[in-house]
């Protein structure tokens, strides 16, 4: 018996007083949860491979410049709400004035008009113009048009002269005008070879993406053709309204009616025309080549355009050969090398 202090609790006993001391049996360590107290050896054990996220990173439009060029755009409502904490109160005042809504409605309802025609733009005409994204072929295109546009203005600085520059401007802009309607043009041609080229299986696949290319193209050919008549519509009301004639009171509001939905189509053909000509009127979903078809076809018919329009370049004849050719058929090498990777690398073929 011991009178110093308590006994240790892990001292282990000793030998009975009477008789061999038999030690007991070890017992290992159960695993369980660690006494009141004290941490537990490892309480976040390492994972020895950690697992990738399970959804891919998709970037989100910042806002901006890029935002509003690339996402969506926001509606009044959200610039209101977004705007309304940091417009103090001398401000909404001002805006609150009636002299003021003669300024700010027409800028919320041009806002309101270009927003919705450019959602149905983008619904229409997607920027996606490429079904197989090639980097690559990418990269050579963007070569070679910049490389054709310093020959162009290193061609116009040595041999040109001042009315060969204002051609070269007319031209630029005629083609500008000229390219929707020569696709339009031009791509049921190049579509009607390629279902002659393709196999049975193939022509029923592309069909129904013709359906849905044919009804953009609708919208788009409606669009142009609906501007000029309402543009018509609004000269004969204005020439109308007189001060003789009854009609006079009734003559604004149904210029105001007409000019509104002639707004709306000046802002959808604005924001469809890039992406639909990109896209050639949503040709890639029928066929992968059928863009670089597309753009071999067009080089060359423009080119006798301009010849025909413009005549033959400045400059000795060699460079005029090498000028009228050399573009077209650089683009033409550069098609017959996108579609060669795409049936080597892609699987993709012209013909059956």
């Amino acid at each position: 018996m011991s009178f110093g202090g308590p006994t240790n609790p892990y001292q282990p006993p000793g030998p009975p007083a009477h008789g061999p001391y038999t030690p007991p049996p070890y017992v290992p360590p159960q695993p369980g949860p660690a006494p009141y107290g004290y941490p537990h050896p490892h309480p976040h054990p390492p994972h020895p491979h950690p697992q990738p996220y399970p959804y891919p990173y998709v970037p989100q439009p910042q806002p901006g410049r890029g935002g509003l060029r690339g996402g969506e755009w926001p509606s009044v409502r959200e610039l209101l709400r977004q705007g309304q904490p940091r417009v103090s109160g001398c401000v909404w005042l001002v805006l609150l004035a009636p002299c003021t809504w003669f300024v700010f409605l027409p800028l919320v309802l041009g806002y309101s008009f270009a927003r919705s025609a450019r959602i149905r733009a983008r619904r229409l005409f997607p920027h996606t113009h490429r079904a197989v994204d090639d980097r690559r072929v990418t990269r050579v295109q963007q070569v070679r048009a910049w490389t054709a546009a310093a020959m162009s203005l290193l061609l116009l600085a040595v041999y040109g002269k001042p009315e060969d520059v204002t051609e070269a401007q007319e031209q630029y802009m005629m083609r500008l005008v000229v390219t929707p309607p020569l696709l339009l043009l031009s791509a049921p041609v190049v579509i009607a070879v390629l279902f002659r080229w393709a196999s049975a299986e193939t022509r029923s696949a592309m069909r129904a993406r013709v359906r849905v290319a044919l009804r953009s193209a609708r919208w788009y050919v409606g669009a142009v053709m609906a501007v000029p008549l309402l543009g018509g519509v609004i000269i004969m009301l204005g020439r109308n309204q007189t001060p003789s004639s009854g009609s006079a009171g009734a003559a604004p509001w149904l210029i105001l009616a007409t000019a509104l939905p002639l707004a709306w189509l000046l802002f959808f053909l604005g924001f469809a025309t890039g992406p639909a000509v990109r896209t050639g009127f949503n040709t890639a979903a029928v066929h992968a080549a059928l863009p670089a078809l597309l753009t071999g076809t067009l080089v060359w018919e423009f080119a006798a355009m301009s010849l025909v329009a413009g005549g033959l370049p400045p400059g000795p004849p060699l460079i005029q050969a090498l000028a009228v050719i050399g573009g077209p058929a650089s683009v033409t090498a550069v098609v017959w090398w996108e579609i060669r990777r795409l049936r080597t690398l892609y699987g993709v073929t012209l013909r059956a």
